[in-house]
């Protein structure tokens, strides 16, 4: 998927950024606002903040890329995410995430061709009695195995 400026999107972030200027600390909303518009905090949006807050690219650059809420890459309508903490990953996450990657042709950071799925890896979700879990959006799957897997993706495809 390739990231695109729109200009009404950019209108609604520099509005965003005037409110949080007037408060001490804009910095960190104007991110999530950004995050939350445009869907990715690339370094096009990274300098339209730098501009308005009068802040460095670099330092913006650095808190995008240090926080993992944000993302400079366009993700999919959908995110699943896998995880490989160690409890998962002995119960069988591995041979869930390689499903996944079959029945999407999709490795983790990848997003599919149609924009509708982003895989990921993640260390641990919390869920480590459920083990293993995934997670598609905010829905998480746990006991899961490889059926659970395919039918979720089914799932998520009609929605």
């Amino acid at each position: 998927m390739k990231f695109v400026l729109d200009e009404e999107k950019v209108a609604m972030l520099k509005q965003c950024i005037a409110q949080h200027k007037q408060k001490p600390g804009p910095l960190m909303p104007s991110l999530h606002d950004a995050q939350h518009i445009f869907g990715c905090i690339p370094i096009e949006v990274q300098k339209i903040i730098s501009e308005e807050l009068n802040e460095s690219v670099a330092k913006i650059n650095g808190v995008v890329t240090f926080y993992s809420n944000f993302t400079t890459e366009p993700k999919g309508k959908h995110v699943i995410s896998v995880c490989l903490g160690t409890a998962c990953y002995v119960k069988g996450a591995k041979e869930i995430l390689e499903q996944i990657q079959d029945l999407l042709h999709i490795n983790p950071g990848e997003t599919s061709s149609d924009g509708m799925f982003t895989l990921e890896n993640t260390r641990c979700i919390g869920a480590c009695g459920l083990a293993p879990v995934f997670k598609i959006d905010e829905k998480v799957y746990g006991a899961a195995n490889k059926d659970i897997a395919k039918k979720a993706i089914e799932e998520a495809l009609k929605a």
